[in-house]
């Protein structure tokens, strides 16, 4: 079995997307959470053919080299600004160039969604405007477990 690291892996498939084709790839983590679970969807990625807009879920490479798949929460003259559908910090600016790939589509718990589903239209359009309400909303949606 040949191992290869995360950030190559996606460096490839980036590159072929930018060929005009279209890839999957598992998602990792929990910053996406409660639309997109780490280790069970997957999204699939196409290089960005249209201009983005607040909701769009991209991938895009951090400074520091590592690749992160969040929403972008607003746009300015100084670039993109993100945030995961877990979260409440925004991360930005980040640069056009620093996107590296559209989700066009996803496969969660195994049912395919597009943008035009319901569930994916929620999190595009109302869950992007509710980050400082996240909280409790997804301390309702996963209470802490008691421990006996």
């Amino acid at each position: 079995m040949k191992t290869i690291d995360t950030k190559s892996y996606l460096d490839a498939l980036c590159e072929i997307a930018n060929q005009g084709n279209c890839v999957s790839t598992v998602v990792a983590g929990a910053s996406m959470t409660p639309f997109l679970s780490g280790g069970r969807d997957f999204v699939y990625l196409e290089s960005p053919s249209r201009k983005l807009r607040k909701g769009d879920i991209v991938l895009f490479l951090r400074d520091d080299g590592r690749y992160v798949l969040h929403r972008i929460r607003y746009i300015r003259k100084d670039g993109y600004y993100m945030v995961g559908d877990r979260q409440t910090v925004t991360e930005g600016p980040v640069t056009p160039s620093q996107i590296k790939a559209l989700v066009t589509g996803a496969k969660r718990k195994g049912k395919e969604l597009s943008p035009k589903s319901p569930l994916w239209l929620f999190f595009s359009k109302v869950w992007i405007r509710i980050v400082p309400l996240r909280p409790a909303i997804l301390a309702t949606l996963y209470p802490p477990r008691i421990q006996h």
